[in-house]
């Protein structure tokens, strides 16, 4: 009798390849309508979210202003890696017409960003989005996902995972932004 050693090996492995397979594959066999991807030049989906203060912030209320809108959340080491230097940007640039928006998708809800906001010492809005919302709204896949919004309310750039968004380039970038009418 031969050894069925061999043979459950393959089996346990081609079973495991295709589990691989379906998990990467799951926002597409799970979600008839995907929401497509938003390129620069769209228009930024408004939203409504509430703060860690409990008030609700829309996106159309910073029409006008160059927008930074961050979506991230507190588990994310990436996050934690590029907040610092968003804090800086932002009191480089505050009171510039510019406005950063971090929205938190964390389902554990107020306390962890919190906590989160406070360690980190930010000063930016941070908003609540527990159920997923700007995922539908602005097709992202991960986190951190930055989109630059201008004045019109269209989307400039778009960057997926962390970045130092304190270098002179950067801060550059935002205040050319900032001062084209």
């Amino acid at each position: 009798m031969r050894d069925k050693k061999p043979i459950l090996f393959l089996v346990f492995f081609v079973f495991i390849f295709m589990v691989v397979i379906l998990l990467q594959e799951k926002d597409t066999l799970f979600n008839l309508a995907p929401t497509p991807r938003l390129q620069p030049g769209h228009s930024a989906p408004d939203f409504a979210f509430p703060g860690l203060d409990g008030k609700t912030v829309r996106l159309a209320d910073y029409k006008g202003k160059v927008v930074f809108l961050n979506i991230w959340a507190t588990w994310c080491p990436p996050c934690r890696e590029e907040m610092p230097s968003m804090e800086r940007l932002y009191k480089e640039l505050k009171g510039q017409d510019f406005e950063i928006l971090a929205v938190s998708i964390d389902g554990s809800g107020t306390k962890a960003v919190a906590t989160f906001v406070r360690e980190y010492g930010l000063s930016f809005p941070v908003l609540l989005d527990p159920t997923g919302t700007t995922k539908s709204l602005y097709g992202t896949t991960g986190v951190p996902e930055s989109f630059i919004i201008n004045r019109e309310g269209l989307i400039e750039q778009i960057m997926i995972g962390p970045m130092d968004w304190a270098t002179p380039d950067v801060v550059r970038f935002f205040r050319d932004l900032i001062q084209k009418r």
